[in-house]
């Protein structure tokens, strides 16, 4: 290329396009556009429901009295039905609920279909006509894969409007559901911030619901740990509701230990092959009760061999044995390949619930059962009690504990507890007998509180009441009891002096024809 001249002269620039017109003032800035996120799981305020609910806690210390009022709030969302899906929690000890939606500023009452306490579950509806117009109901995916990316969607504390928070698929785990306090399924852990008011909301993956958040721990226990109950979970719950009834979670009624330790395995008779468990104990009142026995190795169930750390091989993963039962109905019936004193067998179980787990379990939605005697207040033993009275009594804190275990049901289905005394003068003195366990009255055996109804009902001229130990009976004359009846009544406003039966404490509320309400 030729060098240039400095003594020529450039050629003018030929502008790019038409000529620019003077204006009197300047151009406006252009707009700064920013991009819209993105919505992986699309309009989900199209799904979402905030649930506010006034609920009434039991008083087991004046169980005659209505209970604490209270108010909470929870998210919830539609599924096919139309219906909503939220936690058992959000609702228990209900008196009233409404549900709010996006962009309505209404509120609609709605009622209770059905509540599984046991895997913290509900399922809710409103009937006005108006409600489910442009709403649109969520699918279910599976079980998220480790370290996937899930989105937890609710109402929590800080403000009205929907919160989305986004983390990854920590665990996959049993866990304990911390609203019975005693049912054990299979949980999701999440990283995923969970706070209150997120609880029944949806957790999200690739536009379908993969959980429902439902519990997680305190900031001064653990950061960022909270959990979700998976789809099978969910699945099960909605397949037991079909036919109009929840009948709750089946279990085997047996407690079991690993067979790792390889002289242990020969003792019992076991090959070198990782499996097999050994059965510890058997609840009687259970499923497995009239069928296993305490030292079978069991083998297999449902021709899944059971591993040596007592995991099956299901549906391309492991999970522990019990996930097999987990997934069972009332009336359904499981099968075990086992060794008895080293010899094989296969046995068939018949699957029910195991009633004398409730005892160590939460309450919810029923009145507490008392009876009111002379001003002595009796209650059967339960968690709730425990934590009402916060009892350290070494022998009520047994009877709880070994409750099961050491199958103390069999002769106290009620363990009948004398929780407090309202003074009066027929029953001076006897403040020692608090927190004691009743054994007989007038050498009538005590197993259930409505067996001491019945022995109250008498007229003998004095009730005589042994309790469990070396104390001396506890004695009321029936005279006195009888003539400071309507004096306790008053002065301590013991409306009803027994409740015998599990009623509820409401009926759930129903919607008003006329639709919402402000």
């Amino acid at each position: 290329m030729p060098p240039v001249s400095s003594s020529a002269t450039p050629a003018p620039l030929e502008p790019i396009g038409p000529p620019l017109k003077p204006s009197a003032s300047p151009p406006p800035p252009a707009p700064i556009v920013i991009a819209a996120p993105k919505q992986p799981n699309g309009k989900i305020e199209k799904s979402l429901v905030r649930i506010t609910s006034t609920e009434v806690e039991p008083d087991y210390r004046a169980p005659w009295n209505i209970g604490a009022i209270g108010r909470g709030v929870g998210a919830g969302f539609v599924i096919a039905g139309p219906r909503i899906m939220t936690n058992a929690h959000v609702v228990s000890n209900t008196r009233y609920l409404t549900v709010e939606r996006e962009g309505d500023p209404n509120k609609y009452p709605a009622r209770v279909l059905f509540v599984a306490h046991d895997c913290d579950l509900a399922v809710i509806t409103v009937d006005s006509a108006d409600f489910y117009k442009n709403m649109a109901p969520l699918t279910f995916g599976g079980i998220p894969e480790l370290e996937s990316i899930v989105s937890a969607y609710g109402y929590p504390i800080g403000g009205e409007r929907m919160s989305v928070t986004t983390g990854i698929v920590s665990r996959i785990d049993f866990q304990l559901y911390t609203h019975s306090s005693i049912d054990q399924h299979l949980a999701v852990q999440i990283s995923a911030q969970i706070n209150p008011g997120n609880s029944g909301g949806p957790v999200m993956q690739n536009a379908k619901v993969v959980g429902v958040a439902f519990q997680g721990y305190s900031g001064d226990v653990a950061q960022g740990v909270a959990y979700m109950i998976p789809t099978p979970v969910i699945q099960r719950f909605l397949t037991d509701i079909k036919d109009g009834h929840y009948d709750k979670y089946v279990d085997l009624g047996l407690t079991y230990s690993k067979l790792q330790n390889p002289a242990q395995r020969r003792y019992l008779g076991l090959q070198d092959d990782g499996h097999g468990v050994i059965v510890n104990t058997v609840v009687e009142a259970g499923s497995a009760g009239k069928v296993l026995k305490q030292g079978d190795v069991l083998l297999s169930i449902d021709d899944h061999p059971i591993g040596s750390d007592a995991f099956v091989e299901l549906e391309g993963g492991r999970a522990e044995f019990q996930e097999i039962v987990e997934r069972k109905f009332k009336g359904d019936k499981v099968k075990f390949d086992l060794l008895r004193d080293r010899k094989p067998m296969t046995v068939a179980i018949e699957l029910n619930t195991v009633w004398p787990y409730l005892t160590q379990g939460h309450y919810y939605d029923m009145r507490p059962r008392y009876i009111v005697f002379g001003g002595l207040l009796f209650q059967p033993l339960c968690l709730d009690l425990m934590e009402a009275y916060q009892m350290t009594d070494p022998r009520v804190r047994h009877f709880f504990d070994f409750f099961v275990q050491e199958q103390i049901y069999l002769q106290h289905p009620d363990v009948i507890v004398l929780t407090n005394i309202l003074p009066d003068p027929t029953n001076t003195y006897l403040t020692p007998y608090r927190a004691s366990i009743v054994d007989e009255v007038n050498g009538k055996k005590i197993g259930t509180l409505r067996d001491l109804a019945e022995a109250f009902a008498e007229t003998p001229d004095r009730f005589v009441i042994k309790m469990i130990g070396e104390a001396p009976p506890l004695v009321l004359e029936r005279s006195q009891v009888e003539s400071a009846r309507e004096r306790i009544r008053s002065r301590y406003n013991v409306i009803q002096e027994q409740n015998l039966d599990e009623q509820p404490i409401a009926q759930p509320a129903q919607a008003s024809a006329g639709g919402p309400s402000s």
